[in-house]
């Protein structure tokens, strides 16, 4: 396995895991808790912002104004639906999502969400060091590449993954101080 195919894989592990941070919602008003939210479009499931303009004209505000008049109730009933925790506002033109203060209960809450999350990612990241390792083993076993360079192979696997669980710590750090600074 090529140094360059294990590192896009834990590219893509970090890729996932911030956008799961980003869906979480911290107190403040942000339009990418809504990506996971389908609405029933002329009969097909159709992403919010494909069927209206999403704006954050406050910091606890999400203004949600469709396009098409005709999809204001099936917006409203996929939030709803949805598991975000928002009532929506329909005033018949557009849909108004509230964020509430945070309680430092649901802070801490949120806290150990994401670090459960931050640790999905670095077992994620491991295990793809865990592929590279014995890949470089069965390598060196078929006599495919020297002890030396097998050793090699591990180091630079090793420091690829110190690298990206680096970069999952640091964005772990980052959204604990969003979500408790509020």
């Amino acid at each position: 396995m090529e140094l360059q195919e294990l590192e896009e894989r834990m590219q893509k592990s970090i890729d996932v895991f911030r956008q799961n941070l980003s869906e979480i919602r911290a107190g403040r008003a942000n339009p990418a808790i809504l990506n996971k939210i389908s609405v029933e479009y002329y009969g097909v499931q159709t992403p919010i912002n494909q069927v209206a303009g999403i704006s954050v004209p406050e910091a606890r505000t999400i203004i949600i104004q469709p396009w098409d008049a005709s999809v204001l109730k099936s917006i409203e009933k996929a939030i709803l639906a949805s598991d975000i925790g928002l009532n929506p506002n329909n005033d018949g033109k557009v849909i108004r999502l509230n964020f509430p203060e945070l309680t430092e209960e649901r802070r801490k809450e949120l806290v150990k969400d994401i670090r459960k999350i931050a640790e999905d990612a670095r077992v994620s990241v491991r295990s793809i060091r865990r592929d590279g390792m014995e890949d470089a083993k069965n390598r060196q076993k078929k006599s495919e590449i020297t002890e030396d360079e097998k050793a090699d192979a591990e180091d630079k696997i090793q420091k690829l993954t110190d690298k990206y669980v680096s970069e999952i710590d640091k964005a772990l750090e980052s959204k604990e101080k969003e979500i408790m600074n509020i």
